[in-house]
């Protein structure tokens, strides 16, 4: 009987969560915007979360972003001039692909760099390893020893 009420007592919990849930505000009322809006911003990172897309960041700095693209958009500017806008507000990091350029070189190439020196390293570290021994054949005074042994612990 108990296990049944926790049950009921978890499905109404759960039927309830839905209740509380909440449609999608739309971040612009013109869809096109609202559209433009989203590709934008997943192409862009937020600078609170780091991790996460300015479109999906609940941070306070990620939807004053958002209201600053929103507001560029309708302005009729481009998403080259938005997304220049951004880059040269907060640097390349802002971008989820920065430009190949001499200042995110380490950026793109550091990942290969650093495998390419493990390999390195693991080849180093394979060349020191010695050869494991073949066995040998015993000598009859070993097999001689070998046998006493083993009728000692014989039961």
């Amino acid at each position: 009987m108990h296990m049944k009420t926790l049950a009921v007592v978890v499905w109404c919990l759960c039927t309830m969560a839905s209740a509380w849930a909440k449609e999608a505000v739309p971040l612009a009322e013109d869809p096109l915007v609202e559209q433009r809006l989203i590709v934008i911003s997943e192409e862009m990172r937020c600078l609170v979360c780091q991790n996460e897309s300015l479109a999906g960041s609940r941070a306070e700095l990620a939807q004053d972003l958002r209201r600053e693209l929103r507001a560029l958009i309708q302005k009729g500017k481009s998403d080259a001039d938005i997304k220049a806008f951004m880059v040269a507000r907060y640097g390349d990091f802002v971008l989820y692909r920065p430009p190949v350029s001499q200042r995110t070189w380490l950026l793109w190439l550091g990942p290969f760099a650093l495998l390419l020196w493990a390999l390195v390293m693991l080849l180093r570290h394979l060349r020191t390893l010695k050869p494991l021994e073949t066995p040998r054949e015993l000598s009859a005074q070993e097999q001689q020893r070998v046998q006493e042994l083993m009728q000692k612990d014989a039961p």
